[in-house]
């Protein structure tokens, strides 16, 4: 018998993310036969909703894998143009990720990786561009081991993740989005980090389920040339197959001068010397889902963390375009709770990774909105 969470997690894609309508062309990818049960769902639910064309498939990453390690510089290179001129004639496109295991690409050939993912730009920003689009993933053993949890514990902490209040978190960041739209210098500082940036005249936007399930930030980019300073992000990533725990760049000028990272400097700085704009950030957001608290070594839900921010290497996305372009787009997330302020132009905005404006106190969950209540009526006391 099928979990009736599913049912509700695929109404929220379909529905509430895509809205498909009647008439509309949807693409629906499932990356792993695991995502099978989500798959079959959303493509009932598409049918219902009266969509005339619903193109689906289930693609397998150990045969990416041979792809990668296989192929000759012309397959590579190739060009599908009928994968395109699906992407042009498709309004709706879900994609669902189960992988079993994350590092299966570990050991595939990354240049031929890097090269065609250069080959399939296009059809990338065709979609991302021109198409209403969400991602998630659906529950594996794998995924479960990762974020340290039982199968069972992690089903019931991913669908309480998912299927969310997305309407209520929009009100909630407005005031968050308002506030980012009059900044000019952000400044990022803990133990281990101090940065400053830019983000003045960079549209501000606000994510609330309809990209990203689960969702909860709002992001931005940073002026290209306005990053100065050195961070180090305290979330593993898991990057082209491979783990990187405790990435440090060392910034002048928006450029990466300087990235360690342990016995995996080699291979973070070979993501780095992709292109000319991997060396530079695309990407500067705040992560406000509060059921997100802990890295779950997967971007889709680290991103989000309560009382994170993520700065990231390479490309800008359009809606919130800096001048950056790269093939790289790396959502690296420094978590500040318990270490960590974030300032507006001077003004503390976070502290140790819960919201201190007043303005933004609803956007804290109840424990740590009275942290901040206390927080606030201890510097009230100081000054008086």
């Amino acid at each position: 018998m099928m979990d009736p969470r599913v049912t509700r997690l695929a109404e929220v894609l379909v529905d509430y993310s895509c809205g498909v309508k009647k008439g509309e062309t949807v693409g629906i990818v499932g990356i792993g036969t695991d995502t099978l049960p989500l798959v079959k769902e959303l493509h009932r639910l598409c049918l219902l909703r009266g969509a005339v064309h619903v193109n689906y498939q289930i693609r397998d990453m150990e045969i990416e894998k041979d792809f990668y390690n296989l192929a000759g510089p012309e397959q590579i290179a190739h060009f599908p143009k009928d994968e395109m001129q699906f992407m042009k004639s498709c309004d709706c496109w879900i994609a669902v990720r189960a992988a079993e295991n994350s590092m299966v690409l570990a050991n595939a050939n990354q240049k031929n990786f890097a090269a065609r993912a250069k080959a399939l730009r296009k059809i990338f920003d065709e979609r991302v561009n021109n198409t209403r689009w969400v991602v998630t993933i659906f529950p594996t053993h794998g995924a479960a081991q990762e974020a340290k949890m039982s199968k069972e514990e992690f089903e019931d902490f991913f669908f309480d993740a998912t299927i969310f209040d997305y309407a209520g978190l929009q009100k909630k960041q407005r005031k968050l989005a308002a506030l980012m739209k009059k900044t000019d210098q952000v400044r990022i500082k803990a133990s281990d980090t101090d940065l400053t940036l830019s983000i003045k005249g960079i549209p501000i936007i606000s994510c609330f389920g309809d990209r990203n399930i689960p969702d909860g930030e709002v992001f931005t980019a940073p002026v290209r040339d306005s990053v100065n300073g050195y961070i180090k992000y305290n979330t593993p990533s898991i990057y082209q197959g491979k783990e990187f725990d405790g990435v440090y760049f060392e910034v002048k000028n928006g450029k990466i001068v300087k990235a360690e990272c342990g016995e995996m400097t080699k291979e973070l700085n070979a993501v780095m010397d992709s292109d000319a704009g991997a060396r530079y950030f695309g990407e500067f957001a705040i992560g406000t889902n509060p059921k997100i608290r802990r890295p779950m070594r997967n971007i889709l839900f680290d991103e989000k963390i309560f009382g994170s921010v993520h700065l990231t290497p390479g490309r800008a996305y359009n809606e919130a375009d800096n001048g950056n372009r790269s093939s790289v787009h790396w959502d690296l997330v420094k978590i500040l709770v318990g270490d960590g302020d974030l300032y507006f132009d001077g003004r503390l905005i976070q502290h140790n990774g819960y919201f201190v404006e007043k303005s933004l106190l609803d956007l804290n969950p109840p424990k740590e909105r009275k942290l901040a209540e206390k927080f606030l009526a201890r510097q009230g006391s100081k000054k008086k």
